[in-house]
């Protein structure tokens, strides 16, 4: 008997009741392309397909025991309480005795937890507050996680760019359409290409200690609602390499699995909230080249489920249609943005961060905040205060000139990155404005200038308002607006040639839009 078949007999015994030591069987059998997940009673047991595909290897019961315990030491991480025990299951396929030995194969216990958490089967779960949960997660598991030994090979340009043509080469076999072979060798050629050109920033990577243990599979199928508790499961544990990856790689496939699900508003606050909290900027050259790759993971994956032999023709056309989409996707992510700049203009308290978050949900854009780089700079995390003097400290004009000098290293890097960079910060000073309208010149890209124009009334309310709320990364008082409002520069006449005003908090997105010439 084959070993696939004898997995299956396997089941079809483990979905009788009267092998379970309560007398209460499965209520859901859920199938994927590598296991099969039986739900029992407050319990969900993980079983691994006896399966040789390359990339992952179970095709031995002692390595589905290994995989197993991995399973546990790497979820436990993120859901300590839903990743249990490797139980045994004895007897026989025909007649199988859960949590008996010696062992024919081996199980993952679960807690089980509600699927309707699920936000690839609930999208309506997937809010702007969500995303924000999320960015907040994931920048702090990555914070936290061991990073690479600098003598093994992971991160290296040829271990990264290994599996993506490895991909191809899986699944050329599984498809027999000339249209979507056609695309493959399309996107497998600018994967080579880019490949080659990334070479010297994948190893600055590698050696900043950016290759770190990660998740490996993180897609909206993996992340639940469980309760008010953001859960994230079933990380990779069948291949080191797959997990051994830079963390923008992590984070561009829970891009690309928003893109593909219409959700890029969200794709796009995500991706800013991340960076604002980790400052990894330096990764947006490799985030298209990291997207491609994962919507060609999903491909496979959908091709692989396409080749078994126990899918519906229902389930057949979903998977096509998904399959389809994940290469049109992947091609999409080769192409480049044309980039631009937008700098704000206001004093603290006009809404310069709560406005601009409107174009990063409906631009290609990436937002950095001067509060934000300037605490950075310091040293200084979260909310605490620096206990800065009016005109001192972080706030000192040589430290003022070192922020500027970093929001203009950072917008460089984002335009050459393809994306339109937003600087926000006061710019009350001419010269720091003709220092970021220079650059964009030189970069050759549209240029504007966001002009809040607010009551002084509704500033110093604004500002009383933060104080007390105190989880703003802005500490300007009172004092600081009225020294604002004594030294700022004017905009000059041939600077308002580059204005668009913001009134009464309106942003009009339809001008930015059209001065920036983006269609998407």
């Amino acid at each position: 008997m084959s070993r696939s078949n004898q997995h299956a007999q396997l089941v079809d015994g483990l979905r009788q009741p009267a092998c379970w030591p309560d007398g209460i069987g499965p209520d859901r059998v859920i199938e994927t392309h590598i296991s099969t997940v039986l739900l029992v009673g407050g319990y969900a047991y993980k079983i691994k397909k006896p399966l040789d595909l390359g990339f992952l290897d179970f095709s031995t019961l002692a390595r589905r025991r290994h995989f197993c315990q991995e399973e546990i030491r790497l979820n436990g991480r993120l859901a300590p309480d839903v990743y249990l025990e490797v139980i045994p299951i004895g007897g026989t396929p025909e007649a199988p005795q859960p949590f008996a030995s010696p062992a024919i194969e081996y199980a993952v216990r679960m807690r089980r937890f509600d699927q309707t958490g699920l936000l690839s089967e609930h999208l309506e779960l997937v809010t702007p507050s969500l995303v924000d949960r999320l960015a907040d997660r994931l920048a702090g598991f990555h914070a936290e996680i061991g990073r690479v030994d600098s003598r093994a090979t992971w991160g290296d340009p040829e271990a990264v760019l290994f599996p993506m043509l490895e991909n191809f080469a899986q699944i050329r076999p599984l498809t027999e359409d000339t249209q979507a072979l056609s695309l493959l060798e399309r996107i497998a050629r600018w994967t080579e290409e880019r490949a080659g050109q990334l070479a010297p920033l994948l190893r600055k990577r590698k050696a900043g200690g950016f290759i770190r243990e990660c998740h490996g599979d993180l897609h909206l199928g993996n992340i639940a609602l469980d309760g008010d508790a953001l859960l994230i499961f079933d990380g990779i544990e069948f291949n080191p390499a797959l997990r051994w990856i830079d963390v923008i790689s992590e984070l561009a496939f829970l891009l690309m699995d928003l893109d593909q699900k219409d959700l890029q508003p969200l794709a796009r606050r995500l991706l800013n909230r991340y960076l604002e909290l980790s400052g990894d900027y330096e990764a947006l050259p490799l985030l298209g080249f990291y997207q491609t790759y994962r919507a060609m993971v999903r491909a496979k994956v959908t091709a692989i489920r396409l080749d078994q032999p126990d899918i519906s023709p229902k389930m057949q056309e979903e998977l096509t249609a998904g399959f389809s989409s994940y290469l049109q996707l992947a091609l999409r992510y080769t192409g480049e943005g044309g980039g631009g700049l937008i700098i704000t203009h206001g004093l603290s308290g006009s809404g310069k961060s709560t406005q601009t978050m409107s174009c990063i949900e409906r631009l290609p854009a990436v937002r950095v905040r001067s509060d934000v780089e300037r605490r950075r700079l310091a040293g200084i995390e979260g909310s605490r205060s620096s206990g800065s003097a009016l005109g001192g400290g972080i706030y000192a004009t040589n430290f003022s000139a070192r922020t500027y000098e970093r929001l203009q290293q950072l917008a460089e890097a984002i335009i050459q990155s393809g994306r339109v960079a937003i600087v926000d910060a006061t710019f009350l000073r001419q010269a720091d404005r003709q220092r970021f309208r220079k650059l964009a010149a030189d970069l050759d890209v549209p240029f504007l200038m966001l002009d809040f124009r607010v009551a002084e009334a509704v500033l110093r309310q604004r500002i009383r308002q933060r104080q007390q709320q105190g989880s703003d990364p802005s500490e300007a008082t009172l004092n600081v607006l009225e020294q604002q409002l004594a030294t700022a520069e004017p905009l000059s006449e041939d600077e308002l040639k580059y204005v668009v005003a913001v009134e009464s908090d309106h942003l009009p997105m339809d001008e930015i839009r059209t001065i920036l010439c983006v269609l998407d």
